[in-house]
């Protein structure tokens, strides 16, 4: 069990931030173990939650897609989830993008849990950019930004990064287990 050392000095007041701040690094911390570094498996659940997590956003902006309601996203003229999800953009070939993205990250999560790391990461480079173009989409055609597609972006991303980290680490132990053998 790896050991958490305890702040002496506790936030000011008032500052929550840095309070979530040190639970989130405590709990990293924990997870790590005592090398330091996040396991093999902890990595496969970890993609597979964010996955999940783009599922649900995915699905919530689908529910936009069908929806002509006002929309909890529709903050202002530059964030309306609702000009973004009924525009000519949001379909292809009569499929919802946000369809096409629930796919994707059922297809990133079974991949993950199945520690299939170079499809993982092959998958979410391509999910990676399919996710880049749509916002280049809204940014210079539609000028108008979908709360649910930044979020997702940012989980397409994170789950990018996550999966060349932990491709990466098996090629360098795959090239310390030849160097010793």
């Amino acid at each position: 069990m790896a050991k958490v050392r305890r702040v002496k000095a506790p936030p000011k007041k008032g500052d929550a931030f840095a309070a979530r701040v040190l639970l989130v690094h405590a709990s990293m911390v924990a997870c790590a173990g005592r090398s330091g570094s996040i396991g093999i498996k902890t990595m496969r659940y970890l993609i597979t939650i964010l996955a999940l997590v783009g599922v649900v956003v995915s699905a919530l902006a689908l529910h936009v897609h069908y929806c002509t309601d006002t929309q909890p996203c529709d903050i202002n003229e530059k964030w309306d989830c609702g000009i973004v999800n009924h525009s000519p953009f949001a379909e292809i070939e009569h499929i919802p993008v946000a369809a096409i993205g629930i796919a994707g990250y059922l297809v990133l999560g079974g991949l993950a849990f199945w520690r299939q790391r170079a499809l993982v990461f092959l998958a979410a480079l391509i999910g990676l950019g399919f996710a880049l173009r749509l916002t280049f989409i809204e940014e210079f055609a539609l000028q108008v930004w979908c709360l649910y597609c930044v979020i997702s972006q940012g989980v397409i991303a994170l789950i990018t990064l996550l999966s060349l980290g932990w491709l990466a680490s098996e090629y360098i132990s795959l090239k310390r287990a030849s160097r010793s053998a």
